[in-house]
């Protein structure tokens, strides 16, 4: 009987274990009572490579996918070219490129985070913005992403993080997408993800396009001096081009329509000479300061606000060269936080700290050995020496019999050098070996608050969407419900409007109200940058189009930047209208393209071409849907009819005046009566990007 319970008792266990209960441990089978903090020299100490759960664990995630990168595995990339403005920062740093004049060649991966490579571009999420700089003194990568936080404060509770956001193991579903139980478990247990969730739900995790997208480096380095001084730096990257987001609805039918859509607009700029641009940017922080936020300089959930410390323009980057082959050059390029030149240090980040581990390990499997560097877009234009030999991969046919220092066989070549050398920051580091966070990092909420707090009413109502979409998709009511009572911690109105649209009970107000504090430089909308450069716009056309003001139309924006195309029922010449003009032949047939790929839409005159798009449901439902993401829109002559057809009430035109409402532009005027001011106005609100103020609540798409 005895045994029949023990086989019973042991079958249980197993059982048990199999399906993921019991203790935590690890794969050795040792139980581990900690597993969301590295160990570390005290609590703001650096992270100890003794430490064998955090490096188990980051080396089994990093080897989980093969070949693709386990993260960031879509992505677009370009070559170009760094310059500073001066040596102004000669004072902070060694760093030559920083400070020479120089043109760097740089190398630029724009990613996705959490989808497969078949993934599409437009889905809800972090953007990856990684540069690699070709320098004299050697390569530096400033591997960042286009929001300026992260979603956890030290490495060890990466994998968790990703396994979390992840499609679900047991399905598979859903592909690049953050709408699941999983993630908003995790989110709801963990508030140190809150502010970095904030920016997830609001238009920064839909960027109009990679060159329109801000970067940033995310956490605090440290730049070094010629006398080995440190002063603490985060890195900005921002868009000549300002930054601009597509609408949620948008992003979901580029999906189906362009699933490339992002990729594509880099790799056609670029090839058309219309060259991408940023500025890059410091924000330093005197060491003496270390301890004079209300938050931790060290935490990379938090930012340190422009009103506190301003943005310092020091260069620009334009890229100017399209890879010759996706793979060789944009899948094979790696990227290590640790790739740090003379002039850059680290500092004691817990989460910087594990992904200077983790990123190594994550190239060796991924690219199939130690050699990586040797691949043409990895390898450096300084000289390379070492004493490194053999490996998959080895490209170098070394002579010589030494492979070791020191040495007298070969000379003692490589020699040690004595100048321009990388020398680590001299910190002095003490402290218990433990795991535990400093109270520093204890803040979880304030920041997301400032966000949210800075945030227009437009992108409020884009938050507040988002979170009931994400939300709406959770089936336990329990991880929903747990999600609104810490965003009542950020807010009680989010949390209440939030509630209101997935059926939660909206909790109390907090005892501790909103902060109030705010910081304009991170809405989007408080400072636009109103370009044309490369705006696309869609000119619907058919037979019987008044050719000569159509071709008018198209002259027009095109001297000033834009991208124009014509778009017909059928693609080919066009029969003209009874105005006359030079042949007019559509670029692309009308139901191939959609609304969604342009930024504004325009119908020139024609009263054949009026009544035959009139009477195009494809055509109608272009506009109407144009006109109800708050696109530009413009109309004269008989186009205005298909605007009315489509549902536009904003006021048109009565007369030839050129009249603009809410970014709608029209004239009842035709062919060369069509006045120059026509063209200016409707220039002008496509460099606006949205009519924000138009209310289409109710215009059916």
């Amino acid at each position: 009987m005895a045994e029949q319970k023990d086989a019973k008792h042991e079958q249980l266990e197993a059982a048990r274990v199999e399906a993921g209960e019991g203790y935590l441990t690890t794969q050795q089978g040792v139980r581990v009572d900690h597993t969301d903090d590295s160990l570390s020299a005290g609590q703001r100490g650096p992270t100890l490579l003794e430490d064998f759960h955090a490096r188990e664990k980051i080396t089994h995630f990093d080897h989980e996918r093969i070949p693709e990168r386990v993260v960031h595995a879509r992505g677009a990339g370009a070559y170009g070219y760094f310059q500073a403005y001066d040596d102004s920062l000669a004072d902070h740093t060694t760093a030559e490129f920083l400070t020479s004049g120089e043109q760097i060649p740089v190398f630029v991966r724009f990613s996705t985070v959490a989808g497969s490579r078949g993934s599409a571009d437009t889905v809800r999420d972090v953007r990856g913005f990684a540069t690699k700089f070709y320098t004299r003194q050697g390569n530096y990568d400033l591997v960042g992403n286009n929001m300026p936080v992260f979603f956890i404060q030290d490495g060890i509770k990466f994998p968790d993080f990703v396994h979390a956001v992840k499609p679900e193991p047991d399905n598979e579903i859903p592909q690049a997408q953050s709408a699941h139980d999983t993630f908003w478990d995790f989110v709801s247990l963990q508030p140190e993800t809150l502010h970095m969730v904030l920016w997830l739900m609001s238009d920064r995790a839909l960027p109009r396009s990679y060159r329109m997208m801000q970067g940033f480096g995310v956490h605090t380095f440290r730049l070094v001096n010629a006398r080995g001084e440190g002063t603490f730096v985060k890195f900005h990257w921002k868009p000549l081009l300002g930054t601009h987001s597509l609408l949620w609805d948008e992003c979901q039918k580029i999906a189906g329509k362009d699933p490339d859509f992002n990729r594509r607009d880099l790799w056609d700029c670029i090839d058309s000479g219309q060259f991408p641009e940023w500025e890059l940017g410091v924000q330093l922080v005197p060491e003496s300061d270390e301890h004079s936020f209300d938050f931790d300089l060290l935490d990379a959930t938090k930012i340190i606000p422009e009103e506190q410390v301003p943005v310092r323009p020091v260069g620009r980057m334009v890229l100017n060269r399209n890879p010759e082959n996706f793979f060789a050059e944009t899948e094979q390029i790696a990227f290590h936080t640790a790739n740090v030149v003379p002039g850059i240090d680290f500092t004691n980040d817990p989460l910087l700290q594990a992904r200077n581990f983790s990123y190594l390990d994550t190239q060796l499997i991924r690219l199939g050995g130690p050699n990586f560097a040797q691949i043409p877009v990895n390898r450096p234009i300084a000289e390379v020496q070492h004493n490194q030999r053999d490996g998959y991969g080895q490209q170098k046919i070394h002579k010589g019999r030494t492979s070791y220092f020191k040495n007298s066989i070969g000379g003692g070549c490589p020699a040690i050098a004595d100048s321009d050398v990388f020398s680590h920051y001299t910190e002095r580091v003490d402290g218990r070996k433990i795991r535990e966070r400093s109270e520093s990092f204890r803040d979880f909420y304030s920041q997301a608050t400032l966000f949210w707090n800075s945030m227009s009413e437009v992108e409020r109502e884009h938050i507040v969407s988002a979170f009931r979409f994400e939300l709406g998709k959770v089936v336990d009511k329990e991880i929903r419900a747990r999600t609104v009572t810490e965003l009542n911690h950020v807010d009680h109105e989010l949390a209440a409007r939030v509630a209101e649209g997935i059926g939660v009970r909206t909790p109390a107000a907090e005892a501790t109200p909103n902060h109030g504090r705010s910081s304009p430089a991170l809405s989007q909308l408080n400072a636009p940058v109103n370009k044309l450069d490369t705006r696309k716009v869609a000119v619907l056309v058919a037979d019987g189009t008044d050719a000569v003001g159509a071709q008018r139309l198209v002259d027009e924006l095109t001297k000033k930047g834009v991208i124009v195309e014509l778009l017909a029922p059928a693609e080919g010449e066009l029969r003209p209208g009874a105005s006359g003009g030079g042949p007019l032949s559509a670029d692309r047939q009308l139901n191939t393209m959609a609304s969604v790929l342009y930024d504004a839409v325009a119908v020139p005159c024609g009263p054949d071409a009026a009544r035959t798009l009139s009477g195009d449901g494809y055509a109608v439902h272009f506009v109407a849907e144009a006109y109800k993401h708050a696109k530009p829109v413009a109309g004269f002559g008989s186009g205005l009819d298909v605007l009315r057809k489509a549902g536009v009430t904003e006021r048109i035109a009565e007369g030839e005046q050129v009249t603009r409402d809410h970014g709608v532009v029209t004239s009842t005027a035709a062919e060369q009566s069509l006045p120059g001011e026509f063209f200016d106005t409707f220039a002008d609100v496509i460099a606006e990007h949205r009519a924000w103020d138009r209310k289409t609540d109710s215009v059916p798409a």
